[in-house]
């Protein structure tokens, strides 16, 4: 997992909006909360990236 910020930049979104779409269940990437922050699934992350993980190739 990654945290919010470090997933929002990936995506080229800033701090603010970030935390708004995550808030509102809107980030393109699954978010968990746990505690009083947010992390982003890797996977997720890669998915919408469109980077394939080694043992996605075909």
């Amino acid at each position: 997992m990654v945290d919010l910020l470090t997933a929002g930049r990936a995506l080229g979104l800033g701090r603010t909006l970030a935390y708004e779409l995550a808030k509102k269940d809107e980030f393109p990437c699954r978010v968990l909360r746990l505690g009083n922050s947010y992390r982003v699934v890797t996977a997720d992350l890669l998915r919408v990236l469109g980077v394939e993980g080694e043992g996605d190739a075909a």
